[in-house]
């Protein structure tokens, strides 16, 4: 582990911070916008952490102008403001009132004739309210696309805890433990050392009738049975950053020859993917070379790529042919951040396999070392 202990809080340098003020900025003025409104809720928001290092918790709005003016971050609730204050950077922070929208429109009308742009799924009311404003979500979302040197830094810590969760899984799971107890050994590993649940997806089924093909978003009280096939799904985030692992284990048996044989097809796909996965390499590139999963007869229900940190990115490719995605055309770029999980699925069977890594300039590099394959617990 190369975790090392911190005071109080992790931070980025002032230059990163800097660098992200400056970014944002720089959109507003392609758009013509004196003001930005940053909304989030429910622990969900990503530009409102990014920058100002706060995470949304029930509820928060940020009100960014020009560099000589003062950042306002409005936090719910306001129990929640004596720790934004602590952690919060570059803002001032403030309770947002009975309303926060209402409190953000106040402080919008300080600003006689602002152009306002916004991020964020804003309220209905807030938005109406806000009138013309000019969403910047598209935009903001391509700033993310590819990382700085501190946030691939990040990103890895939040993979070395997802793989430590992982570990703790295969080491202590045993037949006749719940999927829920599952659960609570993930995250049993990394909540001393700082890390916090982005997800945990797990499901187990008997290999030799399966009955689930892809992680359950919320476990159940199933015992797991010798013979069984356990898959898993596991982001353990570090203040914000998570990492991501996929991984299919088999339960106190060898796995069946149906089992190996679509764990062949998955690490074919995925040694496949992982070698266009390159600066220059189209969605359309990597779409190709996916193409034995079909050849092999299996399907996909979960997407073949997608983009990682500060959300779920471009390029996205969706799996069994389904519509939508990233265009074919969009290209990769150095220092992108991006999963890839070919998931086969074929008779009721499926199998999880892959992880998080980012584009470098000789090639796809993976941010986690856990051990390839299917494995076995207990």
């Amino acid at each position: 582990m190369s975790l090392e202990a911190v005071e109080e809080y992790p931070r980025v340098s002032d230059a990163e911070l800097a660098r992200r003020l400056q970014a944002v900025r720089g959109l507003m003025a392609e758009v013509g916008a004196t003001a930005l409104v940053c909304y989030g809720a429910d622990r969900s928001g990503s530009a409102i952490e990014w920058l100002s290092e706060w995470p949304v918790t029930r509820e928060a709005a940020l009100v960014l102008g020009g560099e000589d003016d003062e950042t306002l971050l409005f936090v719910q609730h306001a129990n929640h403001v004596p720790n934004a204050v602590r952690r919060a950077r570059a803002v001032r922070v403030a309770w947002g009132g009975p309303s926060t929208g209402e409190t953000v429109l106040a402080e919008v009308a300080r600003r006689p004739g602002a152009r306002v742009a916004t991020i964020g799924p804003l309220p209905g009311a807030l938005a109406a309210a806000l009138g013309a404003s000019v969403p910047l979500d598209r935009a903001y979302r391509a700033l993310r696309l590819r990382k700085s040197g501190e946030e691939i830094a990040q990103l890895r810590r939040g993979a070395e805890l997802t793989d430590l969760a992982v570990r703790r899984l295969v080491a202590d799971a045993r037949v006749d433990m719940t999927e829920i107890e599952c659960i609570a050994l993930l995250e049993e590993a990394y909540l001393p050392l700082g890390g916090t649940n982005w997800i945990h997806y797990l499901c187990s089924t008997p290999m030799a009738a399966p009955e689930r093909a892809v992680p359950a978003q919320f476990p159940s009280f199933r015992r797991l049975l010798a013979g069984d096939a356990v898959v898993c799904e596991v982001s353990a985030s570090y203040f914000g950053s998570p990492g991501q692992l996929l991984r299919t284990f088999s339960v106190a048996a060898d796995p069946t020859p149906a089992y190996r044989r679509l764990h062949d097809v998955a690490d074919e796909a995925f040694a496949a993917l992982a070698a266009v996965a390159r600066p220059g390499a189209t969605v359309g590139d990597l779409r190709r070379a996916a193409a034995g999963i079909t050849a092999a007869g299996c399907e996909t229900i979960d997407e073949l790529v997608h983009g990682f940190g500060g959300g779920y990115l471009p390029p996205i490719i969706p799996g069994g042919g389904r519509p939508g995605g990233t265009p074919d055309d969009f290209v990769l770029e150095e220092n992108m951040a991006i999963v890839i999980q070919p998931n086969p699925v074929r008779d009721g069977a499926g199998v999880q396999t892959g992880e998080l890594g980012v584009v470098t300039a000789s090639g796809w590099q993976s941010l986690h070392d856990f051990p390839p394959g299917m494995g076995r617990i207990a």
